[in-house]
């Protein structure tokens, strides 16, 4: 690839080092830090959610899973509804959308900002437009790895047996 500054006219030049003089710069560690502050309470609130599920309902560890990502997922959506989850995604940037209460966000954001054309054309036509490619890529990735762990499992029994 050329080198982009050869190419450039002398006033485009001039512009990118006044855009670089007055650019705002973003306080990194101050960010990573909430980022992974508010993804930690998240994570903590969901482990709660999964002693809740064990202690009251009988479940197991393994078991208890399925029921706390729903209720995360439910608790993200609900707190979307209400505005406050955006709040919150500004505030923590990453460690509000990496947790699985991301995904419940991007699903009932993108439901709210399309409900104004209808429910079939809007809503439904526009609910996975953000969170439908993580369920595909997620559903392939967990094809791929089963199929590698399949294919290793057989290939071990076949290599002990022997």
């Amino acid at each position: 690839m050329a080198n982009i500054n050869k190419t450039k006219t002398p006033q485009q030049i001039q512009y990118d080092q006044l855009e670089k003089k007055h650019e705002i710069k973003r306080p990194l560690l101050k960010n990573c830090i909430r980022a992974f502050f508010i993804g930690g309470l998240i994570c903590v609130i969901g482990q709660a959610v999964t002693y809740f599920y064990i202690y009251f309902f009988n479940f197991t560890e393994q078991t208890a899973g399925n029921p706390t990502v729903a209720t995360m997922v439910f608790f993200a959506m609900l707190l979307t509804g209400f505005g406050m989850y955006d709040k919150l995604g500004q505030f923590s940037g990453a460690g509000s959308a990496v947790p699985v209460t991301g995904f419940g966000n991007a699903v009932i954001s993108a439901a709210i900002e399309h409900q104004t054309e209808g429910y079939v054309l809007g809503v439904g036509g526009n609910i996975f437009k953000l969170a439908g490619s993580v369920i595909v890529f997620g559903v392939f990735s967990a094809f791929v790895v089963a199929l590698i762990k399949t294919i290793l499992i057989r290939y071990c029994k076949k290599f002990y047996e022997n």
